[in-house]
């Protein structure tokens, strides 16, 4: 598979995490999520869940499978918002690297292809769930509105790099 297929989310949703409803995640046939956890659900300087994410997980995990599955080495950080959202985890998992997202698919027990990896990042949460066979689902991230545009930058960069190489970002 080329680079650029690998950096291909499968739905460039457009918008935070909060607007992947489940009515978007059972048109792709989806029964599990692994989620991203800084900038994907919380701002990376912020260690509590919003009221707001509270109730999108009270809404999608009746009817999905969640884990979440962080790059972050901060055990306190990540377990604590894993345990405010009564949540399975996995931390330093080293995305793209595949050995700790799978870990958690097969926690699931639900075929691969029907576990979705959304993320904010294309270079680690997307190449991870495509080249473990994963739907993948690129968001927008949450960011502090006071913190500089370190994460806007970032996610330029590899969307930049990510069309050189051939991957279409498409909603």
């Amino acid at each position: 598979m080329s680079w650029g297929k690998l950096l291909e989310p499968d739905l460039v949703l457009g918008d935070s995490i909060m607007q992947l409803t489940p009515d978007i995640l059972h048109q792709y046939d989806l029964k599990g999520l692994v989620l991203d956890v800084d900038e994907t659900l919380v701002p990376i300087t912020t260690q509590e869940v919003s009221d707001e994410l509270r109730e999108w997980v009270e809404n999608v995990r009746p009817l999905f499978s969640l884990w979440l599955v962080s790059n972050n080495i901060s055990q306190t950080r990540i377990s604590g918002i894993a345990k405010a959202l009564g949540l399975p985890y996995i931390n330093a998992a080293a995305k793209p690297s595949r050995r700790k997202l799978r870990q958690a698919v097969d926690a699931m027990d639900i075929p691969t292809a029907q576990i979705a990896m959304v993320g904010d990042r294309l270079f680690t949460d997307v190449l991870a769930g495509n080249r473990l066979g994963m739907f993948t689902i690129l968001v927008e991230p949450m960011v502090d509105p006071m913190q500089t545009g370190t994460s806007f930058s970032t996610r330029s960069i590899e969307v930049w790099i990510s069309k050189l190489l051939g991957a279409v970002l498409k909603n």
